[in-house]
């Protein structure tokens, strides 16, 4: 039987940018403040594009380096928390109409930041089991859209952009193992409160901003760094690999503070560490491809190193993989 293997990678961002001093302009803060808070410098803004405009683009990077005929993928899912429509069409049918693609499966999830590694499970499941030869996965996100403007907490965090993967029948460098896992008790820790049939749409929603990101900082920070170490502890384990063994360990791209507390923990070194979130900022279902594919540009991933990804989000949801990336 053949495996699942991460055979390409591709992202994109929009060429816009926010900077920590473009919002020293709009919310009481400083780039100080923010940098020794969060890590992050700038972030990347739609502007005139929409989430399956920024799903495509990366998707195209990722089929091209890919080697394969696009008519040879056999399904597209994508993950995102800022679809382009609430209900629908999904945003993966709109990918596979901007790729010239029909008649194959095509579906959005939302499992928010931790969105990539729920995306490697399901493409894993469907080739291993023998339902389809060529995954398309995206993680893609214009968080511009939902984040408020006026929320100093919130608006310096996140920032929007794209990664994609093909995940092919190979012979070797397969995704070794994937855990996922999630817990609903927190989820009013870290949430989009309105529009849906909990606070449908009325101008009372908009009037208290119902429609936008809502965050409990401080709680999410102590729980994320404790399921994120343990995620990576329970895997490791399982598979009987240490960390020193692991060529990059990619987290989620939230906040470097979370990602320095992580990486102490379990002992990775820098060199072992993927960082992006100082350029990116927090691009929840797309962190982990897009910095997946910075260290792949900059020819720090190789075909056949084995790679650690480790992810948290709301709902909450969390995960982590190992894989060996390429396919050839």
């Amino acid at each position: 039987m053949k495996k699942a293997s991460l055979i390409s990678i591709g992202a994109y961002v929009p060429k816009d940018t926010l900077t920590n001093f473009d919002l020293e302009k709009m919310v009481e803060t400083s780039d100080e403040w923010i940098v020794k808070r969060t890590g992050i410098h700038t972030r990347h803004i739609a502007t005139g594009e929409i989430t399956s405009e920024i799903a495509t683009k990366a998707a195209l990077v990722a089929i091209q380096r890919a080697d394969i005929d696009i008519k040879e993928i056999d399904a597209i899912i994508c993950a995102t928390i800022s679809p382009d429509h609430f209900c629908m069409p999904s945003t993966a049918c709109k990918i596979a109409k901007n790729l010239g693609l029909e008649g194959i499966t095509a579906f959005d999830i939302s499992a928010a930041c931790t969105g990539f590694i729920y995306l490697l499970e399901l493409a894993k499941s469907l080739i291993e089991s023998g339902a389809k030869k060529n995954v398309l996965i995206i993680g893609a996100e214009k968080l511009s859209s939902i984040v408020d403007y006026s929320d100093r907490s919130t608006c310096i965090l996140f920032g929007d952009g794209g990664g994609a993967a093909i995940i092919s029948a190979r012979d070797n460098n397969e995704i070794l193992d994937v855990h996922t896992a999630s817990d609903g008790n927190f989820a009013d820790l870290l949430i989009t409160p309105g529009g849906g049939s909990a606070n449908p749409a009325s101008q009372a929603m908009l009037e208290n901003k119902l429609n936008f990101i809502h965050m409990a900082g401080n709680e999410v920070f102590k729980i994320a760094v404790q399921t994120l170490t343990k995620s990576v502890i329970d895997i490791l384990q399982k598979n009987s690999i240490t960390s020193d063994k692991v060529d990059l360990f990619i987290p989620h791209q939230a906040n470097l503070r979370i990602i320095e507390a992580v990486k102490q923990r379990l002992n990775f070194t820098d060199s072992q560490c993927v960082v992006t979130v100082g350029k990116y900022g927090n691009t929840s279902a797309a962190s982990i491809p897009m910095a997946i594919n910075d260290a792949y540009e900059e020819g720090r991933l190789k075909n056949g190193d084995l790679i650690l990804l480790d992810a948290f989000g709301g709902g909450f949801t969390w995960g982590s993989a190992l894989l060996k990336f390429g396919g050839r």
